[in-house]
């Protein structure tokens, strides 16, 4: 059987299914969330006079996936966001793995950068939220 060869096809089909299954993932996790509030909470009445903010559960990563394993409707809607947000993170860093295996210096110091500068934003935003 003869090796299949990297190219620059294979290495664009990969990333773009990367993106078609990041976004329809998300985009699966966030419908079943929102029906599965919408059958719990559809009914309730909701008062418009007070502002309530959002509960930590449902802004810190970690309670947000601990939610969502316990079913909570909102911190399903909120794990299919982070999702829809770790899409494009996981496209750079399938770029940076092409590049690397294409032997691009370049090309992987300039992706490893963005890459730094988005991981940096998140974590950066997450410490002060």
């Amino acid at each position: 059987m003869k090796p299949h060869k990297i190219t620059d096809r294979s290495i664009e089909n990969m990333i773009s299914v990367v993106l078609r299954i990041g976004v329809l993932v998300s985009g699966f996790v966030v419908l079943i969330g929102g029906v599965y509030y919408l059958a719990l909470h559809g009914g309730e009445l909701e008062s418009h006079h007070v502002f309530r903010g959002t509960a930590s559960i449902d802004r810190l990563v970690p309670q947000i996936v601990q939610g969502a394993i316990g079913l909570r409707p909102r911190s399903v809607i909120q794990l299919g966001l982070l999702l829809l947000i770790a899409t494009p993170i996981l496209r750079v860093a399938f770029s940076l793995v092409g590049f690397a295996i294409e032997r691009d210096r370049a090309y992987v110091i300039i992706t490893s950068i963005v890459l730094a500068v988005l991981l940096y934003s998140l974590a950066s935003g997450a410490m002060q939220g």
